[in-house]
């Protein structure tokens, strides 16, 4: 929000006015009361304003939906929210100013993503469809059409160790950590022509484990990196060496500790070895190589796993936006929203 394009908060409140959002509200007493917090808060912040709307708005739709609390049916509070918010989405929008960086920053070069599907060897197939198969039979019949239930935890707990099944047996269990892996062949396919080449590359992964047994294998192809995850102690030493120092091609990197941040502008190749299901967050990852300074084109490639529930989950995210971020954060709040149908597909 802009406080200078409007001046005064009495702009604000007569512009409310004009899209008879006041007039939305449950109660006639509401609409006054609603009006006097935005003027009263005065012309300093008009995101203030806009917080004292959303009190009153929330405030009043509670009053009007307590008023037969005896008989009426129990409030539904995100309801409530959704409801409230929506009205303010209304009033504010005119004055929200939303720029991509194409528009931004015009001289950027362009960057291009991509989608690489892996194949599993068969030894890993095998290993993931037995898993796969466990799951499926445990927690199917503990589902109903209705949810999770009080099955999220398990469910959280099935769709990690299938994603950590597409990635590398060692993830599963520590005895394996030497075998090969089809995504870490793959990558180190692809890093040693980028490097051959010149370029420099940016490796994010979510799973720090999976983050050494890189280590394991570019050590062993004597190829020079560096490493950052939540445990380094001088990150700015670290990215140092990697922008300025030639032989240091690659920088193996932890999605959570080092997505956001850092200006990795040397780098024009990022793959993302288990995507985060949240576009905003994988965005922001290959933003360290595309970004104010860059001046080659950035290529971005996210390694997938074929018919595993990495792609299952990519099939949802245009079916349920959501369910990635429940995947991550173990929101059950979100997880209740995942259906019977969905996790059939998820094991599928």
């Amino acid at each position: 929000l802009n406080p200078g394009m409007l001046g005064k908060a009495s702009v604000f409140a007569a512009h409310l006015r004009q899209l008879e959002v006041l007039d939305m509200l449950p109660s006639e007493e509401a609409a006054p009361r609603a009006l006097e917090r935005v003027e009263a808060s005065g012309a300093e912040t008009i995101d203030a304003d806009a917080e004292s709307l959303n009190e009153s708005l929330n405030e009043s739709l509670a009053e009007s939906l307590d008023e037969d609390v005896e008989t009426a049916a129990p409030i539904d509070r995100s309801a409530q929210r959704e409801a409230s918010h929506a009205l303010l989405a209304k009033a504010v929008r005119p004055y929200i100013l939303r720029r991509t960086k194409a528009q931004v920053t015009p001289e950027l070069p362009e960057r291009l993503e991509q989608t690489v599907l892996v194949d599993l060897s068969p030894k890993e197939r095998a290993r993931y469809d037995e898993l796969r198969d466990h799951y499926r039979t445990s927690l199917l019949k503990q589902i109903g059409p209705e949810g999770m239930g009080t099955q999220t935890m398990h469910v959280l707990e099935a769709l990690l160790r299938l994603r950590q099944a597409a990635c590398h047996p060692g993830l599963l269990d520590p005895a394996r950590r030497d075998e090969s892996s089809s995504k870490l062949d793959l990558l180190l396919l692809r890093v040693t022509e980028a490097v051959a080449e010149s370029h420099k590359v940016l490796v994010f992964s979510q799973f720090t484990t999976l983050l050494s047994l890189v280590r394991d294998r570019f050590d062993a192809a004597g190829i020079t990196y560096a490493y950052l995850d939540g445990d380094t102690k001088d990150r700015q030493k670290v990215v140092t060496r990697f922008q300025e120092e030639p032989e240091c091609a690659v920088f193996l990197i932890s999605l959570k500790a080092g997505g956001v941040g850092l200006n990795l502008t040397s780098a024009d190749y990022v793959y993302l070895l288990d995507p985060w299901w949240n576009p905003a967050v994988e965005a922001q990852a290959i933003d360290r190589a595309h970004r104010i300074g860059q001046t080659r084109r950035v290529f971005a490639s996210r390694l997938i796993a074929r018919d595993t529930v990495e792609e299952k989950v990519l099939a949802l995210q245009d079916r349920k936006r959501n369910l990635a971020d429940a995947i991550i954060r173990a929101d059950a709040s979100l997880l209740s929203t995942l259906g019977r149908e969905e996790l059939e597909l998820l094991l599928s």
